[in-house]
């Protein structure tokens, strides 16, 4: 079983945080498809496919004959289980009536939203091209199209965010009473337009004002505790579902199961090499169009895959399998994860599994980085 994720990079806008591969050239979103459903069919399985996932950028930026274009080459050159789950990322204002519609016509069952915040002047801030109201208004017109699993995006950490404010983003993302949240700490991408304006000291002045370590972490506790007791289970470090909601997609990366990624940027991964497309969407279009596929590869080593397996599946409530690993790898892992199991942050549960403890999820990357191999 493998998923497949296709990289639709199309926005009609930045936002100033946002370090995914994108571009604003909208015109070429026609040939981009043409270009998609070319490499579709070159690297088509004979495995069967769980998950489908649409993601950028902007994939509701895509028409509907569109995105049924790339939906009808998925399904002639792969074999999709019935009850695959098949997701679409939307951005909360291209989300009309008629675009909820026409996605109940195609194979999708699950939207992802990105909705942010529901502050309205820091959306603009962010550059996000919506408002608070159009999320409520987006998922309501999913609902009305027979849509009955939805997901969306919360960022905290901004400059200037109170924990009030995040409070308020949390109450009000639970009040929309969808199946799934995720939520993600602001990062400083380098390149991006927050990271100048940052580190040149330009543009608003306000942005350099970001919350500290102490605030980010009681900002992440209330978010634990406000998702739990409203029916949400914390199923990955980022992630919240009610039961039966787990994004199966994403499960994929944490799980180790292969992938494979179409478009320009889009990454996939066999369970022994990862290769990734050229980021470049002049140059993926011209070398599809020549039948060339521009990318690069690695092959993965023992200890390679070692780590891969530590940084994935520690994120996740289950945590790390020990018994899928050799005996050297599992009592290399335990000697250097001794101090964390002291000290309450780390757990081997009675599955013989290695977890993050709530007291060990806000330092879960130092936790995993010593639990390499380097």
């Amino acid at each position: 079983m493998i998923g497949i994720y296709i990289h639709i990079p199309f926005c009609r806008s930045r936002c100033i945080y946002c370090g995914f591969y994108s571009t604003t050239s909208l015109e070429l979103r026609q040939r981009y498809v043409e270009t998609v459903v070319k490499e579709i069919g070159i690297r088509s399985q004979e495995t069967g496919v769980r998950s489908i996932y649409l993601g950028g950028g902007t994939p509701s930026q895509l028409t509907i004959p569109q995105l049924q274009q790339i939906f009808d080459a998925i399904y002639i050159y792969n074999k999709v289980e019935k009850d695959a789950e098949v997701t679409i990322e939307v951005n909360p204002d291209d989300v009309t009536e008629t675009f909820a519609e026409g996605l109940a016509t195609l194979p999708v069952n699950r939207v992802s939203m990105g909705a942010q915040t529901f502050d309205d002047v820091r959306l603009k801030f962010l550059h996000r091209r919506h408002t608070s109201s159009q999320v409520r208004k987006a998922v309501s017109l999913l609902r009305s199209a027979g849509i009955s699993n939805i997901s969306v995006d919360l960022m905290y950490g901004f400059p200037n965010e109170t924990i009030s404010d995040w409070e308020g983003d949390i109450d009000a993302a639970i009040a929309l009473d969808v199946e799934h949240l995720s939520a993600y700490c602001l990062t400083i991408e380098e390149g991006t337009k927050l990271w100048r304006w940052l580190s040149q000291k330009k543009g608003n002045p306000s942005c350099e004002i970001l919350p500290d370590e102490e605030l980010e972490r009681a900002m992440y506790e209330m978010l634990i505790d406000k998702s739990e007791a409203a029916g949400f289970e914390h199923y990955e470090i980022s992630n919240f579902a009610k039961p039966g909601f787990y994004s199966r997609h994403n499960s994929s990366y944490w799980d180790g199961t292969p992938y494979l990624g179409i478009g320009a940027a889009a990454h996939s991964y066999d369970g022994n090499t990862r290769s990734w497309n050229i980021a470049d969407i002049h140059q993926y279009i011209e070398g599809m169009e020549n039948g060339k596929r521009i990318f690069e590869s690695e092959t993965l080593d023992a200890d390679t895959r070692y780590n891969d397996m530590v940084t994935v599946a520690l994120r996740t409530r289950e945590g790390l399998d020990l018994k899928r690993l050799s005996e050297d790898y599992r009592d290399y892992c335990l000697r250097n994860a001794q101090r964390f199991l002291d000290d309450g942050q780390l757990q081997v549960t009675q599955a013989q599994t290695l977890a993050l403890t709530r007291k060990g999820l806000f330092v879960s990357d130092m936790i995993m980085s010593e639990l390499m191999k380097v």
